[in-house]
């Protein structure tokens, strides 16, 4: 006997299932696209335990009748394409005829439709692959699927699930794809008892944005449209001042379908191309309408992915109509003046955490001769003249601070007198020329060691808010939440989801004052998110410091007090590699005395 054998359809339908139903927000795409397919004008989504207990799809579309219903649950039925041809020419979301097999075979479904004028609707119901008899039901029109103990039949399956929180976070972001490409269609979104959106139809594809991701961002995007050789590109686009710190804001949609293409990609990022920092991503929704003979949609089990007929030339339109938007819009980052005096009160509060913050630390002297120590920027009062090196009491603190092997070398020398030019650099002399300081990169550099070596023994200070400030972010950022829980308290944040699409912060570091907390947080939950559920420890702490320092630094721009100066000065004294950044980028240039005389042709 042969040892080649025909798996069972019951087998063979699991297997399908594995390949496009990878957990409940799958299930979801896959019965709002029939929805879409079946032209439902209002589609209404019901999950409970975030979908492990049950999903429910209903749609005022056009139905199915007792023999459609039937078959509508055998692998490769469908209504979609008839022949070869018909593959390269997809109008649909679905036409694999594999959703609804694949789902009945890992759940309990139920299943009914009727046709609009119809007398009477049918329905059935199929438990892990084993079908039922249709019987009469009410004559709704249009089509309710009910899908209930997802994965029961496969308990490895369902051992992998996330909390419910995380995966009707996913739920969420799948219904947003669908929602942001389809306007004309009412949604509703209810998990358990609470009904999270209600999406009523409409044209304007700005007003789902505000839905899903705030109306602070959607008023500020910038529309695009360019039309030419087939290809149209429309959408709305954030300034490079809104830019991300994840790619994850990148959202691409080929005739209503939610993508991800490298060629369009690489497009966006050429447009943005010395426009945002190198490790910053552009938020873009982009629309394209082509041929469906132009594109192959079947290269992917999830249909997420695409193959052009002419990459090169859609990726060139994509290019001409950013860059044409960049080219007509003026792009300054607007300027906002201070309101009132309260400002200058809480650049006094930040001064004053600051030093206090350092002072504490152990690796500051403050004097009390200061007269207005609010003034002060970092970590260490000058020294008088007469005293160049640390008594015994404060080396002793220092060598608490700092690990046994990166105690700094050179003795503490009050710096000489610098300038501040361009409010971003500061120019000091020194015995062999002079030193070009960039203000940012080095006070980055010097709150980078603060922290970590902070961090050592106990968690970083944090202040608790008396109100907790709600945040909304993307929705599957909340699974990055739950699984750095660890790290986040060891930064003094306390975030909690306050639902599939916020999060509640309860308390915020100490020395980040001077920071807006949603926008922080929103970045942070990127930076998590795309660093995975398990990275290196090492990586990921370094990761999380370097964003927290670059946030709380001086930057480029800011005046600088004398008294500021001379501070940031002192503290490069103390801080370990304050030649760069934590970035890598240099903190300082030195020109030397022969350097000067060269270019002024002295040699």
């Amino acid at each position: 006997m042969g040892l080649i054998r025909i798996l069972p359809p019951g087998l063979v339908n699991r297997i399908a299932a594995g390949e496009c139903i990878e957990r409940p927000a799958s299930v979801v795409k896959e019965l709002v696209e029939n929805a879409l397919d079946a032209g439902a004008a209002r589609i209404d989504v019901t999950v409970e335990a975030g979908g492990r207990d049950l999903i429910r799809v209903a749609d005022d579309g056009c139905g199915m009748d007792a023999d459609d219903l039937r078959l509508c649950l055998t692998p490769h039925a469908t209504s979609k394409i008839i022949q070869d041809d018909d593959l390269f020419n997809i109008h649909t979301m679905g036409f694999r005829g594999e959703a609804l097999p694949s789902i009945a075979s890992v759940s309990r479904v139920r299943v009914a439709s009727c046709p609009p004028g119809a007398e009477t609707g049918h329905t059935i119901e199929i438990d892990a692959g084993r079908v039922g008899e249709i019987v009469a039901a009410p004559s709704i029109p249009g089509t309710t699927v009910e899908v209930r103990d997802l994965f029961h039949c496969v308990p490895a399956r369902r051992r992998f699930l996330r909390t419910n929180q995380t995966e009707m976070g996913h739920i969420t972001e799948q219904l947003a794809r669908i929602a942001l490409a389809h306007p004309e269609i009412g949604f509703t979104l209810t998990h358990g008892k609470r009904t999270s959106h209600r999406l009523p139809a409409a044209a304007d594809r700005r007003k789902r944005i505000a839905d899903f991701y705030g109306p602070e961002l959607a008023e500020v995007l910038l529309p695009i449209s360019r039309d030419s050789g087939g290809v149209r590109v429309d959408g709305l686009v954030a300034p490079p001042a809104e830019s991300r710190g994840s790619s994850k804001w990148e959202y691409l949609f080929v005739n209503g379908r939610y993508i991800r293409d490298r060629f369009v990609s690489h497009a966006v990022k050429e447009a943005y191309r010395s426009l945002i920092d190198p490790g910053s991503y552009p938020v873009a929704f982009l629309f394209i309408t082509i041929d469906p003979g132009q594109i192959d949609v079947n290269v992917h089990p999830t249909k997420v992915e695409v193959r052009w007929k002419d990459s090169n030339f859609v990726h060139g339109q994509v290019l001409a109509a950013l860059r044409d938007k960049f080219l007509q819009t003026n792009l300054d980052r607007p300027y906002r003046v201070p309101q009132s005096r309260e400002d200058d009160v809480y650049r006094d509060r930040v001064r004053d955490a600051m030093v206090d913050f350092f002072t504490r630390s152990g690796s500051a002297v403050v004097s009390a001769e200061r007269s207005a120590p609010t003034r002060q920027l970092a970590a260490r009062e000058a020294m008088s003249p007469e005293r160049e090196t640390p008594t015994a009491a404060s080396e002793s603190s220092a060598s608490d601070a700092l690990d046994s092997t990166e105690r700094p070398a050179d003795p503490y020398q009050k710096p000489r007198p610098a300038i501040q030019i361009h409010n971003t650099y500061l120019v000091v002399e020194t015995d062999q020329g002079v030193m070009i300081i960039d203000q940012h990169a080095l006070h980055e550099r010097v709150l980078y060691e603060q922290f970590r070596r902070r961090m050592t023994d106990r968690p970083l200070e944090s202040q608790r808010l008396l109100i907790p400030e709600t945040v909304r972010v993307a929705p599957d950022r909340i699974e990055a939440l739950e699984a750095h829980a660890d790290s986040l308290a060891r930064l003094g944040i306390e975030l909690r989801a306050a639902g599939p699409q916020s999060v509640a912060l309860y308390a915020f570091p100490s020395l980040l004052e001077r920071v807006n907390p949603a926008v922080f947080v929103r970045e942070l939950l990127d930076l998590l998110s795309d660093a995975g559920a398990r990275p290196e420890p090492d990586t990921l702490l370094h990761e999380l410091l370097d964003m927290m320092a670059c946030k709380a630094a001086v930057k480029a721009g800011d005046p600088l007090t004398p008294d500021e100066i001379e501070s940031l000065l002192a503290a490069r004294v103390d801080s370990q590699r304050s030649s760069n950044c934590p970035h890598g980028r240099p903190t300082t240039l030195h020109l030397t005395l022969r350097d000067l005389e060269r270019q002024f042709k002295r040699r």
